[in-house]
């Protein structure tokens, strides 16, 4: 069937569609029903069928003759190590640490929550909390005393597991103290925490709370696998909300796996023995969807990278792996192809290394420039796919359907609406607009499986950020359009899209234009205030190593590049070249925080800022132009 022909089977019959991919899951009770509608926008799907998600992942490959792949390799370049774990293997661990778990108390609905780096023993966390039916809360390692203690208080967590340090290129993060001192600012105290040693930092334990990894698991019973009720919460990610104050996504079990495991063939064209890699970190739904659980779902071997797309060691790295491990379909953000650029921009140190296992790269994580796109075509020669969804969806709300057909490329356009997701550009009234024309962009209820049924311990919250400014629809907060062959362009996030003497005009599409000049490596433009025009554009740029040219100049010719490409009308005259941009950990520019410095407004440090010190910097470039005002 073609994706045309797909799509339309489910959208004409969603339940009976989404019934047949959960064939592919292994039920302790199947499913009878797929969709149940809850009332005032609100749904669940499989909610009375009982299911193991673990099992799915691990236990049913070695039964069905898996047991010897690899299920993990660990690929660390920040402490030169590189290891295999079989299926087998995994089952064993997990299992292990599961029965420990159980031991001291740990059951179905208990919430435990996971601060850990990229290690293989994050998902032996991560998949015995499952194992159990235990509600898994992962926060990014290394994340603020304050901010782990504001989400301890929310998730009540009956233990914590979590490792000693982190390592980044360069320095150790002591993660240790970071907990400690989040345990004694929340309110809710865990009954305990499981700490794993690395060998670059021992943390010092406390007697009667802090157990060694090791140790805690001997002599032990391994767990069994838990049933749980499809709408059982599998775990809480919690993602930054505008008020600051994290939201705790929901994610239900049974929809979960449906999702992910249609995903992997559907989406990122890769069959059960083959090898997947999604440079990303376990902090991240990135981690859990497509590092964690999508593959190890659907009997894919994943890799889990410790490690920078340049300076561990070098430029090189993300094809060094690819080559290693026999890649055949790679997942990472815009930002990392950038940083590459940026390091190698003729991919000169690609010649070492054979991508010939490559079928596709996918991005996502924030808009694609066309620039950076065109680039890795260029020196890869393969296809690469932009692809969009969000911390909310698990999975891919729009993308290329590769397992399925390869559709021809638009560069700019992450391609089409996936089966579940009908995606409608909205004025703000609520009312569709003509293709072509930008709007915001909503999902038409209900959601697919894997989607968010809630916030944790939210549900007016839920309405409110979702449910309520457009009746019928899920409110993504992107900004865009729907071209006439159903091809959606991601414009920029509701917020990004200014008014400029009563022309709404989209910031990301002025970032495209700047990120063609051949001198940048990549660019952010924020709406800054302006008495007469109501906003202007500000932009920033950062160079391509090497260049050397007056930044004056340069800045001239960005200007010059906006007015010709957009027109007079975007009033583009404000540009400035800095060394660096903020960004979370994940590689998001942090366009909110860099407008309310040009507007001179009090923001909150996002927790989740990769280098606080460039906050400075950015105040320094914008104060050069003259903000904010007065």
């Amino acid at each position: 069937m073609s994706y045309a022909e797909i799509y339309e089977s489910w959208k004409r019959d969603p339940e009976a569609f989404w019934l047949e991919q959960a064939g592919a899951i292994d039920w302790d009770e199947a499913p009878t029903r797929a969709l149940y509608d809850r009332g005032d926008h609100l749904y669940e799907w499989f909610a009375e069928a009982k299911v193991n998600t673990c099992y799915n992942a691990v236990d049913r490959h070695v039964e069905n003759g898996r047991g010897d792949q690899a299920a993990i390799i660990y690929d660390s370049p920040v402490t030169d190590t590189k290891y295999a774990i079989t299926f087998a293997e995994l089952q064993e661990q997990v299992a292990r640490l599961a029965g420990a778990l159980r031991a001291k108390g740990i059951e179905k609905g208990d919430r435990v929550i996971i601060y850990m780096p990229m290690i293989p023993e994050t998902a032996v966390a991560i998949l015995a909390c499952a194992r159990l039916g235990a509600i898994h809360s992962v926060v990014f390692g290394g994340f603020a005393s304050h901010e782990l203690a504001v989400r301890i208080d929310d998730a009540e967590p009956k233990a914590i597991i979590a490792a000693s340090c982190g390592i980044e290129p360069g320095r150790t993060v002591s993660y240790k103290p970071l907990l400690d001192g989040a345990i004694e600012e929340a309110k809710h105290k865990p009954d305990f925490t499981v700490i794993f040693q690395r060998e670059r930092e021992e943390a010092a334990l406390i007697d009667g709370r802090d157990h060694e990894w090791h140790a805690f698991q001997d002599g032990v019973e391994p767990a069994p696998c838990v049933p749980v009720e499809g709408n059982h919460p599998a775990y809480v990610l919690y993602t930054s909300g505008t008020t600051g104050a994290p939201k705790g996504v929901v994610r239900p079990t049974a929809g979960h796996l449906v999702a992910l495991h249609w995903s992997m063939k559907n989406i990122y064209n890769v069959d059960p023995g083959e090898v997947f890699w999604a440079a990303s970190d376990v902090g991240w739904v990135v981690g859990h969807s497509y590092i964690v659980y999508a593959p190890l779902i659907a009997g894919n071997t994943t890799v889990l990278f410790e490690g920078k797309p340049v300076g561990t060691p070098d430029a090189s790295t993300f094809w060094r792996v690819i080559s290693e491990h026999k890649v055949r379909s790679f997942f990472t953000a815009p930002t990392a192809f950038r940083a590459v650029k940026r390091e190698d921009p003729e991919a000169k140190m690609l010649a070492d290394w054979d991508i010939g296992h490559l079928r596709a790269i996918y991005l996502a994580g924030e808009r694609a420039d066309p620039d950076t796109i065109e680039w890795a075509q260029r020196v890869t020669g393969k296809p690469i796919y932009d692809h969009w969804w969000q911390t909310e969806t698990g999975w891919t709300i729009a993308g290329m359907p590769a397992g399925i057909e390869t559709m021809p490329v638009k560069i700019g356009s992450p391609s089409v609406a996936m089966p579940g997701y009908d995606v409608q550009i909205l004025d703000e009234g609520g009312t569709p607009v003509a293709p072509g024309n930008l709007g915001a962009i909503a999902i038409k209820l209900p959601l697919p499986p894997g989607t968010l049924p809630t916030l944790w311990n939210a549900p007016e919250r839920f309405r409110k950020s979702y449910l309520a400014h457009f009746p019928g629809y899920y409110e993504t907060g992107d900004a865009g359009m729907i071209d006439e062959d159903g091809y959606l362009y991601i414009m920029a996030r509701t917020d990004d899209v200014i008014n400029v003497a009563g022309h709404r005009l989209s910031t990301g599409a002025m970032e495209e234009v700047l990120a063609g000049h051949p001198d940048v490596a990549e660019c952010a433009v924020i709406g800054v205030a302006d008495d007469f025009k109501g906003q202007l554009p500000m932009g920033f740029v950062c160079l391509t190593k090497g260049v050397n040219r007056p930044h004056d100049e340069i800045e001239k010719e960005c200007v010059k590049r906006v007015r010709d490409q957009i027109g007079p009308v975007a009033a583009f005259k404000l540009c400035k070249v800095v060394d660096r941009l903020p960004k979370t950990r994940s590689g998001k520019i942090l366009r909110r925080t860099m407008a309310s410095i040009a507007d001179g407004e009090d923001f909150k440090m996002p927790a989740t800022i990769d280098d606080p010190a460039i906050v400075d910097e950015i105040r320094e470039a914008v104060g050069t132009m003259g903000y904010p005002k007065g």
